[in-house]
């Protein structure tokens, strides 16, 4: 009698991925089967993404839960893909239609006595990372998800590996902690060989005879913390490194380009084109193993713009070949300047001899154009607005300013075989994340709920980070990582309440969703002017056709106001006589304004209140 056996986790993700055949007895429901990319998605403005960590979500499968601390924040806690399946309920609840889970590859396990439980320290960007599951539960999971009409976008990272070398600085072939210099006549110099300053001539070799050339990069050997040669096999080279040291000086573009991240991230020569082919296979095939269908695209600004134009039109092309359309990438440039954010999503064509040259990387034939990304995550906006004017209260007029120069920095075409829409329109707005404090921990509940309604009204993606919808209040990275399990999963939360209802009434008004934007009140008062506080903004026409909305908020927290100042009213675009009520109100009947002949509009709105206007022809009852 044949007996049917389990394979290990590691064993499975190893076969799938190579493709081998899982024959006999062993039945994975067709998971183990080869995947038929398809396109999930329509419009991506029509998207809710949520962000979220995959160790700190759910915990489904406890026989992944190996090295966990639930302790210490900076420990594995034992998420992974199958809890993520388990709370998909949640999340349709929720209004979600897209979620964002953090890198999927296996990563170095530990390191100075943190874990890397976020997934940004890579060691094997083709193997999964086991504390998640393996390559089978990955695809149950994004099969799932699609089931429930939710996208599956996963976090990429392109700019460094985990700490997998040292510098042997001294010559020694062991890596050391230096102390050089006696205080006296000469200064003290600390020097880690794990995460040497930066030098731009490369890392030196030194001996008590001076200097002795460029220091030997030496790769790790640690299975039991996974500090192991990375893997593709391209990555194993010396020369696949830009081997300067820690950046010191983010302002310095050499630093910024070239130099480790800090804590000895090793940063790539993405210059290469072994790197550049590297990369693009890597992440296109974790595509082809699980029909995902976006990329988060980590610090952006890191890696030069040419392999940007490389790495995004050859997974487009590749992935469109195979039927997967409209992939949406974008990036992360953790800056607030939207001329360096948006740059990343022009329309960049260098010089001729530039691109002669960046098209000695390509094999297929199909020549570089000057696409980049789809979009990026907004930045700007979240300092001058989310910081600055929803939880300090600053004037209104800053929203309008950064929003009046989105066409001089975000690119209005939409690149060959991307999403189909010019990254301008397809921002991902958000509150906080991952690596800035939760919202409430610098703000209260009303502030939030004030901060939503613009979030999920404003023109492009919204994305909320998870734990927002339960109230989560953690400070700094790690505090800001909980785990959500805490909560219950409570879908009682006022939160989470108020989140699933914006949800549905951008699902239900078109113009919330894909119509232009136009400021109709910004305020530089702050004070007891009547309309301090004030921020008014319509939307409608564009891809919205004849669809109207009106949003107007009052970031003002000690006294209501109104858009009037000197006698002069805010005027509308909607046509005079038309009446607009509030669907945002839960009071019945909703509140309703009339706009006069001449497209005046009267509305007073509480302290820290909303509203969100359509014409009462359009209003669906229910929500």
């Amino acid at each position: 009698m044949t007996r049917c056996v389990t394979r290990s986790a590691a064993r499975v993700a190893a076969l799938v991925a190579l493709g081998t055949a899982t024959g006999g007895c062993m039945d994975f429901g067709g998971y183990d089967e080869p995947v038929e990319l398809s396109t999930h998605v329509d419009d991506w403005r029509d998207q809710i993404i949520y962000q979220l960590l995959v160790d700190r979500f759910a915990d489904g499968d406890l026989g992944n839960d190996f090295m966990v601390d639930r302790t210490a924040p900076g420990r594995w806690h034992g998420g992974d893909w199958a809890g993520v399946e388990s709370q998909l309920d949640y999340l349709s609840g929720l209004g979600v239609t897209a979620l964002w889970i953090s890198p999927l590859y296996k990563n170095v396990e530990t390191d100075a006595g943190v874990d890397g439980y976020h997934g940004y320290w890579p060691q094997d960007f083709t193997a999964p990372n086991e504390h998640f599951g393996d390559v089978v539960a990955l695809r149950r999971m994004v099969d799932a998800a699609h089931q429930h009409g939710i996208l599956v976008i996963i976090d990429v990272v392109t700019n460094h590996v985990g700490q997998l070398f040292y510098y042997d600085i001294n010559l020694n072939g062991q890596p050391d902690e230096q102390v050089r210099g006696s205080g006296d006549k000469s200064p003290v110099v600390h020097i880690n060989e794990y995460d040497p300053d930066f030098d731009p001539r490369g890392i030196q070799a030194y001996t008590s005879l001076g200097e002795a050339g460029p220091a030997p990069v030496i790769f790790n050997w640690d299975p039991a913390t996974n500090h192991m040669p990375p893997w593709p096999e391209a990555l194993q080279h010396a020369a696949a490194y830009n081997k300067r040291g820690r950046t010191l000086d983010f302002e310095d573009p050499d630093q910024l380009l070239h130099g480790d991240f800090p804590g000895g991230l090793k940063d790539l020569d993405t210059t290469r084109c072994d790197v550049k082919d590297a990369m693009v296979d890597a992440y296109a095939r974790w595509v082809e193993l699980s029909d995902v269908d976006g990329f988060r695209i980590d610090t952006i600004k890191h890696v030069e713009r040419e392999f940007w134009r490389y790495f995004a039109q050859k997974v487009r092309q590749r992935l469109a070949a195979q039927g997967k359309e409209r992939f949406f990438m974008f990036g992360e440039a953790f800056d607030g300047r939207p001329e360096l954010v948006g740059a990343y999503t022009q329309t960049d064509l260098p010089s001729a001899d530039q691109l002669e040259r960046e098209n000695t990387c390509v094999h297929d034939g199909l020549a570089l154009t000057g696409d980049q990304l789809d979009g990026v995550f907004h930045f700007p906006q979240y300092y001058t607005v989310v910081r600055d004017v929803l939880q300090q209260g600053l004037s209104t007029d800053r929203i309008e300013g950064l929003w009046s120069a989105r066409s001089l920095y975000y690119g209005a075409t939409p690149t060959q075989l991307g999403t189909g829409i010019a990254p301008v329109k397809t921002l991902v707005n958000f509150l906080d994340n991952h690596d800035v404090p939760r919202f409430l921990f610098q703000s209260d509940r009303p502030a939030l709920h004030q901060a939503l309604t613009f979030l999920l009204t404003e023109d492009g993606i919204p994305c909320v980070y998870y734990g927002t919808e339960q109230e989560l209040a953690g400070g700094n990275d790690p505090a800001n990582r909980e785990d959500l399990w805490e909560t219950g999963y409570d879908t009682s939360k006022p939160t989470y309440q108020v989140i699933a209802r914006l949800a549905a009434l951008r699902k239900a008004y078109l113009a919330l969703r894909r119509g232009d934007q136009t400021v109709t009140w910004a305020s530089n008062r702050t004070g007891d002017e009547p309309d301090a506080g004030i921020f008014a903004f319509e939307r409608g026409g564009g891809d919205a056709g004849g669809a109207y909305a009106l949003v107007v908020l009052n970031t003002n927290r000690d006294h209501p106001s109104s858009p009037v100042f000197g006698g002069v009213p805010m005027h509308v675009g909607a046509p005079g006589g038309t009446t607009l009520v509030d669907v945002w109100s839960t009071a019945q009947p909703q509140p309703a304004y009339t706009v006069a002949a001449d497209g005046a509009l009267a509305i007073t709105v509480p302290p820290l209140g909303q509203a969100i206007l359509v014409p009462a022809a359009d209003v669906v009852p229910g929500i």
